[in-house]
C-alpha cells in the first residue's frame, strides 16, 4: 500500500483536476431515488475506475476495453438520466487522442464519433432543437478534441526525443573529447618521451665525459620542461602546434637518434589556417616518433610543397619498412585527424617507409569561398 498511487506520478496533478467534472453527474444522480440512484452511483464508480485505468501503463487491448466501458457508461447516462451527461465524453476524447498508431486512431475516432452523433440524435429527438443547439458547440469540441490531444502528445514526444538526442550528443561529445585527449597525449608525450629516452642513452654512452653529460642533462631538463608545458597547454585546450615548430622538434629528435635528416620546404606554409597547421604539425610529430622507435633508419627526409591547391608532405626513411602492412594507433590517429580537414594519407613500404600526406587548401575571396 505504501507504493500505491491513484495516478502515475509522471502525469502530475492533471488527472486529479479533471475529476472536478464528475461533480455534475454526482449532482444529477443525487437527485434520483431508489434503484436508479443506486445504479447511478455504481455507474459513476465504474466510470471513475475506467478513468483511472486508462492512465495506467497497460496493453492496448485493455486500454480499448476500458474505453468501451467508459463510452457505454456515458451512453447509459445520456439515455436514462440527463442529456447533459454527454459532457463525460470529454474524458473519452482525451484518451482517444492518446492512440499512437494513426490507422487505429482514425478507426477508433470514426466509431467514437458515430456514437457521439447517435447520442446527439437521441437528444434532438427526445428534447428538441433548443436543447440540441445548446449542446452543439460542445459536441463539436468533443469530436475535434482527439485531434488536438494527439497533436499535443506528438509534440511532447518529439520534445522528449529531442531531449534524449541532446543527451546522447552530449555523451558522444564527452567520449570524443576523451579520445581526442588520449590521442593528443599519445602524439605529444610519445614524441617528447622518445626524445628523453634517446638523450638518456646518449648520457650512458658518454658517461666518462662530464662536460657532455652535463650538456645532455641540460637537454633532458629542457625537454622535460617542454613536456610539462605541453601537458598544461593540452589540458587547457590552448596548444596549437605549427609545421615550422614541429620541423624543429622533428630534427631535434632524429639527430638525437643518430638519424641523418634533410628538409625541403617550398611555399609559404604559414598561410595555412591554424587548424590545418595544427593537424599537419601533429602528423609530423607522430611520424618522427615512429621513425625513431620502429624504423631502424639511418636517414630520413621531409619534403613539403605548398601551392594554391594543396599542401603535400612526404616523410621518408631508409629503415626496415612495414612488413605486416598494418597501421598502428598512431597512423590511425593521423588519418582520423586528416579526415577532419578533408586530408588524405598514403603509406608506402618497401625499402624504407614513405608517408604521403595531402591537405586541400581553401582560398577565401571577398565574393565567395572556393574550395580548390
Amino acid at each position: 500500500m505504501k507504493n500505491f498511487r491513484l495516478f502515475p506520478k509522471r502525469f502530475g496533478y492533471i488527472p486529479y483536476i479533471f475529476l472536478v467534472y464528475l461533480i455534475m453527474p454526482l449532482y444529477q444522480v443525487n437527485s434520483e431515488v431508489g434503484v436508479k440512484a443506486v445504479i447511478g452511483y455504481g455507474l459513476i464508480m465504474l466510470f471513475f475506475i475506467t478513468y483511472r485505468q486508462c492512465y495506467q501503463p497497460i496493453r492496448i487491448e485493455k486500454f480499448y476495453a476500458w474505453l468501451v466501458v467508459q463510452v457505454a457508461v456515458t451512453v447509459v447516462f445520456v439515455v436514462f438520466y440527463d442529456p447533459y451527461m454527454i459532457f463525460l465524453s470529454f474524458y473519452t476524447s482525451h484518451f482517444v487522442g492518446w492512440i499512437d498508431d494513426k490507422k487505429k486512431f482514425l478507426i477508433t475516432l470514426k466509431i467514437y464519433t458515430s456514437i457521439v452523433l447517435s447520442c446527439a440524435g437521441w437528444i434532438l429527438f427526445q428534447y428538441g432543437l433548443s436543447s440540441f443547439m445548446n449542446l452543439l458547440p460542445f459536441l463539436v469540441v468533443i469530436i475535434l478534441s482527439p485531434y488536438g490531444i494527439r497533436h499535443m502528445n506528438e509534440r511532447m514526444e518529439l520534445k522528449n526525443q529531442l531531449n534524449e538526442a541532446n543527451e546522447q550528443i552530449k555523451t558522444l561529445i564527452k567520449q570524443e573529447e576523451r579520445v581526442r585527449i588520449a590521442r593528443d597525449l599519445h602524439d605529444t608525450l610519445g614524441h617528447t618521451l622518445s626524445l628523453i629516452t634517446l638523450q638518456s642513452q646518449v648520457i650512458q654512452r658518454v658517461a666518462n665525459d662530464p662536460d657532455k653529460v652535463r650538456a645532455e642533462a641540460k637537454g633532458i631538463e629542457k625537454t622535460s620542461r617542454s613536456a610539462l608545458q605541453q601537458v598544461r597547454e593540452l589540458v587547457s585546450d590552448m596548444r596549437v602546434s605549427t609545421i615550422e615548430e614541429e620541423l624543429v622538434h622533428l630534427e631535434q629528435l632524429l639527430v638525437a637518434g643518430n638519424i641523418e635528416f634533410q628538409c625541403t620546404v617550398d611555399g609559404a606554409i604559414n598561410e595555412l589556417s591554424p587548424l590545418q597547421q595544427n593537424i599537419a604539425g601533429m602528423c609530423l610529430r607522430e611520424t618522427s616518433t615512429n621513425i625513431v622507435k620502429h624504423s631502424k633508419a639511418t636517414q630520413s627526409s621531409v619534403t613539403i610543397l605548398y601551392n594554391s591547391h594543396e599542401l603535400e608532405m612526404q616523410i621518408r626513411d631508409n629503415g626496415i619498412g612495414m612488413p605486416d602492412r598494418t597501421w598502428g594507433n598512431g597512423l590511425k590517429g593521423m588519418a582520423e585527424r586528416l579526415s577532419l580537414i578533408e586530408g588524405d594519407m598514403k603509406v608506402e613500404s618497401g625499402k624504407g617507409t614513405a608517408i604521403l600526406i595531402s591537405i586541400p587548401v581553401v582560398v577565401k575571396t571577398k565574393e565567395e569561398v572556393v574550395a580548390l
